[in-house]
């Protein structure tokens, strides 16, 4: 993993882990405004010949670090990050459920974007 980046693309909504030059994984993720800011990622995916490197872990970890950095919670929709979560409760905190709906409202009002 010591060859790995992971850069925000913020425009984009994509935590993305690089490697040799090239995207080898990212979480795709949106901003949530209210009932307070958080993010809110969505799909976590690693190129099939960089799994099982603990590339999707890290992605999870840096969101909630990142998240930390700028004072927001996350609000996992995603299944990985959900589940990953779970096994740290200590780096990720549990969102809100009222959060997790609203979220979950979003995602609904904007099928066109994930």
């Amino acid at each position: 993993m010591s060859d790995i980046e992971i850069r925000d693309d913020r425009a984009a909504g994509r935590l993305e882990a690089i490697g040799g030059g090239e995207v080898v994984g990212r979480i795709e993720y949106f901003v949530l405004d209210a009932p307070e800011r958080a993010l809110v990622p969505v799909h976590t995916i690693v190129e099939p010949a960089h799994e099982g490197k603990g590339i999707a872990g890290s992605l999870a970890r840096e969101l909630y670090a990142l998240s930390r950095r700028e004072g927001v919670v996350v609000a996992p929709l995603c299944p990985y990050v959900v589940k990953w979560a779970e096994r740290h409760p200590d780096e990720a905190p549990a969102a809100d459920p009222e959060l997790l709906r609203a979220a979950k409202e979003w995602l609904v009002a904007h099928p066109g974007r994930f």
